[in-house]
């Protein structure tokens, strides 16, 4: 796997928040609460809009094999280093995977957007009106040390991360009253307002075996592997070296409709490299099975080997529609250098992709221009009417470009000739009360020369950064370029101690509720909003999205004005995207013939032991 894998899907494992709308009555059913004009509704399935695809009844996901041979091991790499089992501990570096360990109360399908189905929790119900929410458990449920998985643990699972641990999450739920057990299958979230998005969130909840947690801090490391609740289990490890997984061979529900089919090794060992490039070797060498290639170079240049040439190692580009992340070079929005708009406008005239694409990229890239990236939601052209009327009340506030045609990156020829580019930036730059002095960049009024600090954890991302620098040096600007373990560069971002970092946001499949812990500046001070923003004009089209979740044309609209003003407030310089995953694995796996429309789909391969026979390693 790629090394951004490492912090992939940090956030959306733990509050991965999901939006309720109306099903077909194939799917749920409703009944009379105690108040006679308020429906219970009852549910094995959650959709954002529309039906679910898949009926209560169903027997698998239509991606999988279900008869999928289980065995074999699955050999992978991460790079850096690990001294930690508890991936919500506030320090530490955390091993890979270890989010994974535990089952959530519903699990997604992998070809819709945000539907989820039946895991720990085998139905839910609550009322029309949103107040509360109560989650029936699956009475087969256990963890892995044996005991039953009960309400009991999941109402402690939420009270532990509302006490301990990430803060954030105990800012967004602060409308959670309570969580009440009613019985030992059931339990129950009150609310203190109605809430919809509430209800939504609680569904993917995270759920601890109370009888490991009850005397450990979630705030703290975890120097040993924990009881958990998952597929499965660390079976040995090597502090910062590497780990194995082992498949739990009772696990509760594999056969469950939605986990037929998957986690089909019975083993997953991770080996730990130092960079990206030392992986790569180590997998030709045959040291581990699978990699998904993240680096345009390596994927041109570095595979013209004689196990590819005899189709031991398989080379492929599968293509895919998929929402794209915005990754990109982030300002941190509060440091001193990056407060004015007109700077970081200036600095994105620096960054020549086409130059990049061309002689470093092999034309495998396309430009990121949108926060939502491949979807609906994605802003163009001029503002809609719909648009205009959620900007205008802003309109003193916000950049009068927003009112016109979207940012773009800037465009150039390829040559490397960017006089033009440097030119816009340095007359913004002159704007804001900068100017060239003896070949250096300096504060007009402070004499203060431009300088900063660029802090990556993958060596890779040098090769691009020095292009960056030295089109920056032509502006007499200075950058000092970083590059950090993954433990230091996963402080710096806990604690926004950075001018500017490599790093991005995840995909955006639409405007969800998540978006709140990334923009809005009661999470300022979070590792989420990298960008540091701290505008009440963001904010309120943050909590206009929350509040629109359930009108589709009202959220289009919101989206696409959010983008647009996101866009104008350059708080990235945005990177590149590729509509291909680029994977090469040793000849022994087999996969099923349907891939999910919007995953790779690892979890669904499987170990083939008459292919491993004819692999010459």
């Amino acid at each position: 796997m790629s090394d951004l894998n490492l912090v992939k899907r940090w956030t959306t494992l733990l509050i991965a928040l999901l939006l309720i709308s109306p099903w077909s009555m194939a799917e749920e059913e409703k009944g009379k609460s105690t108040d006679p004009e308020v429906e219970i509704i009852k549910s094995r399935s959650f959709a954002v809009q529309g039906t679910p695809k898949y009926q209560p009844d169903f027997k698998h996901f239509d991606y999988v094999n279900p008869n999928a041979p289980k065995g074999g091991e699955l050999r992978l790499s991460s790079v850096g280093t690990f001294d930690n089992f508890n991936r919500y501990a506030m320090r530490g570096n955390p091993v890979v995977r270890s989010d994974e360990l535990y089952d959530t109360l519903m699990v997604p399908s992998l070809d819709e957007i945000d539907v989820h189905y039946p895991l720990i929790a085998e139905s839910l119900e609550y009322p029309e009106n949103f107040a509360w929410v109560i989650f029936h458990i699956d009475p087969r449920a256990q963890d892995h040390s044996g005991n039953a998985i009960t309400a009991e643990d999941v109402a402690f699972s939420f009270n532990k991360f509302m006490t301990q641990g990430v803060p954030q999450f105990r800012s967004y739920f602060k409308n959670v009253e309570k969580a009440e057990v009613l019985d030992k299958q059931r339990v129950k979230f009150h609310l203190k307002e109605p809430n919809r998005d509430d209800i939504a969130s609680l569904i993917s909840l995270t759920v601890f075996p109370k009888h490991y947690w009850e005397e450990r801090s979630l705030e703290d490391p975890l120097s040993e592997p924990p009881v958990a609740t998952g597929p499965y289990k660390i079976a040995s490890y090597k502090m910062g070296q590497s780990v194995t997984y082992e498949r739990v061979k009772d696990y509760w529900a594999k056969d469950i409709p939605s986990r037929k089919g998957t986690m089909n090794f019975d083993t997953i060992r991770y080996d730990y490299y130092r960079d990206t490039t030392v992986s790569l070797e180590a997998f030709k060498a045959g040291e581990y099975d699978f990699r998904q290639e993240g680096v345009a170079k390596h994927w041109a240049e570095d595979y013209d080997i004689d196990a590819v040439k005899r189709g031991d190692i398989v080379k492929e580009e599968l293509a895919h529609s998929e929402p794209q992340a915005m990754k990109a070079f982030v300002f941190n929005t509060q440091h001193e250098l990056f407060k004015d708009r007109r700077v970081r406008q200036a600095l994105n005239y620096a960054l020549d992709f086409q130059w990049l694409n061309q002689n470093l990229f092999y034309n495998q890239y396309e430009r990121t221009v949108s926060y939502f990236q491949n979807t609906p939601y994605m802003a163009k052209g001029k503002p809609s009417e719909r648009e205009k009327d959620i900007l205008t009340p802003f309109k003193e506030s916000i950049p009068e470009e927003v009112f016109g045609e979207v940012w773009r990156p800037n465009v150039t020829d390829g040559s490397g000739n960017i006089r033009t580019a440097l030119r816009k930036a340095m007359a913004l730059l002159k704007e804001a009360g900068w100017e060239l002095k003896d070949g250096k960049m300096v504060h007009g009024e402070t004499g203060k020369p431009f300088s900063f600090e660029l802090i990556y954890y993958s060596p890779t991302t040098e090769r691009y950064a020095l292009p960056f620098k030295r089109n920056l040096e032509r502006l007499g600007i200075e950058v000092n370029l970083r590059q950090l373990d993954s433990s230091q560069f996963l402080s710096r971002m806990r604690d926004q101690d950075y001018a500017m970092i490599d790093r991005g946001f995840q995909a955006s499949p639409y405007p969800s509720s998540t978006l709140p812990i990334v923009w809005h500046s009661d999470y300022m001070d979070s590792s989420y909003n990298q960008a540091a923003v701290n505008d009440p004009v963001v904010d309120a089209l943050m909590e206009a999205i929350v509040e629109h979740q359930q009108d589709p044309e009202a959220l289009l609209a919101h989206g696409r004005a959010f983008d647009r003003l996101a866009l104008w407030n350059f708080y990235v310089i945005p990177h590149w995207h590729s509509g291909e995953y680029r994977v090469a694995y040793w000849n022994q796996f087999s996969r099923p013939e349907q891939r999910p429309k919007y995953d790779l789909g690892l979890e669904t391969w499987w170990y083939d032991a008459e292919k491993a026979k004819s692999v010459e390693r």
